[in-house]
């Protein structure tokens, strides 16, 4: 199950990524991780800013609305969503 934490206004979500994959996707959940595949390479915030751009369009949000809080420069991140996000975010993975 997906471990999402609100903070105020938002939720947090931790990420673990697959850059240099072979097409960009959400592939599943893993010991309440979300797990994220991208065809960006991981230089210079390229995979990073493919990781918010996937999710943003799978959440209908704004690609603004996603913040990196932890995690820019490896794999596992922490994430911060709208709080109006939770709900979508949980049916991702299920």
């Amino acid at each position: 199950m997906l471990v999402l934490r609100r903070a105020r206004s938002r939720v947090t979500v931790r990420v673990r990524v697959t850059p240099r994959a072979a097409r960009d996707a959400i592939a599943g959940e893993r010991e309440g991780t979300l797990l994220v595949r991208v065809t960006a390479p991981p230089v210079e915030g390229k995979a990073n800013h493919a990781v918010a751009a996937l999710l943003a369009r799978a959440l209908d949000l704004a690609p603004g609305e996603v913040r990196i809080e932890r995690g820019s420069g490896g794999r596992t991140k922490l994430l911060s969503l709208p709080a109006s996000a939770e709900v979508r975010l949980a049916r991702l993975v299920k």
